[in-house]
């Protein structure tokens, strides 16, 4: 027996066969339940831990359908429009998936119908039927109030004046029933009767391409699983030349024997189908996860999708039979790198409408030209547009991330580079400058009263060069501020 705290009082939440046979019910008080049955076993109920269990038979039901929806905090709902057939009809489908569900534990309660509604009831008053289309009428008549998913204060309503089935509320008059107990009475009613339509939103999205395959011998050697990956890449391949497309991202689901599900993705920088380039990045990623991945007693089912597809752009062979890279190396080796170490692990300077450094040319994960366009910045209203881009030898190799302030006991003259400065407690005596280099601020993102900066290129005395500048001007009330914002090579 589960219990749970309401109003200061710990009832029953749940029971099993045995306490029900006892004659206990749920809502009851503990303190009432132990005085009948002293020697009752109650657990305190866990709602987190119940969400999370609910979610992962949520993906083991992936195997029926990806559209798979909760239903509250103790139902999952299965659309199977046009899955059915491919496990021996709905009875089947219905059969495998009560008797998968026993064998791991489970006491589950399912039902068929053609409306979510009609479903819903069948589940919990007739577990196990189908209801044939337009049958909905004849089965709920029948049926306890509950079967219409209304809550419980209209419910009690509905019973205080003697309306106790779903029968008598198909029979009694619409209008007054909607203006005494409210219009979700009638709107529950039509949409379990397929008069209103009801839609199932599913928990996760829909991959627009994918491929399975069931296994009568249950695998768990990471070998296997990656032979196996390449023979679907095969048929993803077929898909994604049909369409013209490659995948950006897949997905790897494996299930296992025992319920649990596994989801392994990886992604690209430019769109791919082919089956070795897509079996070397799942090796990466394996190898990364290692250990981690249970197999238990192995995986029966194994389904490889595309999340994100893209056009696939064919480039032409010259007459030697050869194709120039195009930086197809660069992206495979950076796509493997991201599959083992995280997309992160790659970066590339992505040029934005900015004149200022650190916004200039942010460090993005590595992306091919297409997603390279996306991710650049287009100025606000009003801003200027860059007209010129400095040359690469004016920026230092190494930009921090932000500027560090350094202290300028003295400068040549008052707009001029400095004599000396001290950076992390280090005095640097200048032996050559070159700048300035004044870079205004962006008056569409800052305040107009914003101070300019004056950058030079510094070599001291020991032949290190750096980047720094100056904030503000000396013919100003404030004091100007020196900053420090690259090393050079």
């Amino acid at each position: 027996m589960i219990s749970h705290r309401e109003s200061n009082t710990q009832r029953i939440a749940g029971l099993d066969a045995r306490a029900e046979a006892l004659r206990l019910k749920p809502g009851m008080g503990i303190a009432e339940a132990r005085a009948m049955h002293p020697d009752i076993d109650v657990v305190e109920a866990d709602p987190e831990a119940d969400r999370r269990l609910l979610e992962g038979l949520a993906d083991w039901c992936d195997r029926y359908t990806p559209l798979v929806a909760l239903d509250g905090v103790d139902g999952l709902f299965l659309d199977i429009s046009g899955c059915a057939h491919l496990f021996g009809g709905e009875k089947a489908l219905l059969n495998d998936l009560m008797m998968r569900f026993f064998h791991q534990g489970f006491d589950v309660r399912a039902g068929l119908a053609s409306t979510p509604g009609a479903a819903w009831a069948a589940a919990r008053f007739a577990s196990g039927q189908i209801l044939a289309p337009g049958n909905e009428r004849n089965f709920l008549i029948r049926l306890p109030l509950s079967a219409l998913r209304i809550d419980v204060k209209t419910k009690a309503s509905l019973e205080s004046v003697g309306l106790r089935t779903v029968g008598a509320i198909m029979d009694g008059p619409r209008a007054p029933l909607v203006r005494r107990f409210g219009a979700e009475l009638m709107e529950r009613l039509d949409q379990a009767l397929g008069r209103l339509e009801e839609a199932i939103s599913p928990r996760l999205p829909i991959a627009p391409l994918s491929v399975e395959r069931h296994l009568a011998d249950p695998l768990s050697l990471v070998d296997d699983i990656e032979r196996l990956i390449s023979l679907l890449a095969v048929t993803l391949k077929v898909d994604l030349e049909r369409r013209e497309e490659g995948a950006r991202g897949l997905e790897l689901l494996l299930f296992r024997v025992d319920g649990m599900v596994s989801r392994i993705t990886v992604g690209a920088s430019r769109p791919i189908r082919e089956p070795a380039l897509v079996r070397r990045l799942f090796h990466e990623r394996l190898a990364t996860l290692g250990d981690t991945i249970d197999a238990g007693f192995g995986f029966d089912l194994v389904r490889l999708s595309a999340l994100s597809t893209a056009r696939f752009d064919a480039r032409q062979a010259d007459l030697a039979g050869e194709v120039e890279d195009g930086g197809e190396e660069l992206a495979i080796f950076a796509d493997r790198i991201g599959a083992r170490l995280g997309e992160t692990a790659v970066l590339e300077a992505v040029p934005v409408e900015s004149h200022l450094p650190e916004r200039a040319a942010p460090a993005r994960p590595y992306a091919r030209e297409e997603a390279r366009k996306e991710m650049v910045e287009r100025p606000a209203t009003g801003a200027p547009t860059a007209t010129r881009r400095p040359r690469p030898a004016d920026r230092p190799i190494r930009l921090f991330r932000q500027p560090e302030p350094i202290d300028v006991p003295a400068t040549e003259v008052p707009d001029g580079p400095p004599l000396n400065f001290r950076w992390r407690r280090a005095l640097h005596r200048v032996a050559r400058a070159e700048g300035p280099e004044r870079i205004a601020p962006e008056w569409w993102r800052e305040a107009a009263d914003a101070p300019t900066r004056d950058y030079y290129r510094i070599e001291d005395a020991e032949g290190r060069r750096y980047w720094l500048y100056r904030q503000g001007l000396y013919t100003t009330q404030a004091v100007p501020r020196w900053f420090l914002h690259g090393v050079f090579a």
